[in-house]
């Protein structure tokens, strides 16, 4: 039943349970839900203010919940995207963009320059700014030119340049067949 219900109402059928229960409730209640002794005490203070009552569709009051990433950091936005630019793929047309880059890989560029973060806050980040994460399939046709990475740096570099200058752009892929 637990998976069923919000935050808010885990917490106050737990503390209905704690009540039931009696004496060592919060315990055994806590050691069966896997909830914290103080989410359980607060939910027990909820039932016993009835006084405040939190609008609908709230599961925590004003002020509960951790701050925003950028709030704490503001540099962090415009580090993510210094780092997503030259990976950044996408329908010029559309605006859907997507990174190539795996969330861990920049989490750890960006603990690299002093934020503290983790992967799956990196995708909410992303996610926030219109981004998706698309991971390539490379065939095992031919071979890999040692300057693959180099070639592709230079081309993005080069479409950077031609779009300060409001210039446009246009992407071609080919493959050589034999």
């Amino acid at each position: 039943m637990g998976s069923k219900l919000n935050e808010r109402d885990r917490r106050l059928f737990a503390a209905a349970e704690v009540r039931t229960a009696g004496w060592g409730g919060l315990a055994a209640v806590s050691g069966i839900t896997g909830l914290a002794p103080s989410t359980i005490g607060r939910g027990l203070k909820d039932i016993d203010d009835e006084d405040e009552v939190l609008p609908p569709n709230r599961v925590r009051r004003d002020g509960g919940g951790r701050h925003a990433l950028t709030r704490s950091d503001p540099t962090l936005l415009d580090d993510l995207r210094q780092l997503v630019e030259p990976a950044t793929l996408g329908d010029p047309v559309r605006r859907l963009l997507w990174v190539s880059k795996s969330h861990e890989k920049l989490a750890a560029a960006l603990r690299d320059m002093g934020h503290e973060i983790c992967a799956n806050s990196v995708r909410k980040l992303l996610l926030g700014l219109g981004f998706s994460r698309q991971s390539n399939r490379k065939a095992d046709e031919g071979l890999n030119h040692r300057d693959r990475d180099a070639q592709f740096e230079h081309i993005n570099d080069q479409v950077i340049s031609a779009q300060r200058a409001g210039q446009p752009v246009i992407s071609v892929d080919t493959k050589k067949r034999s």
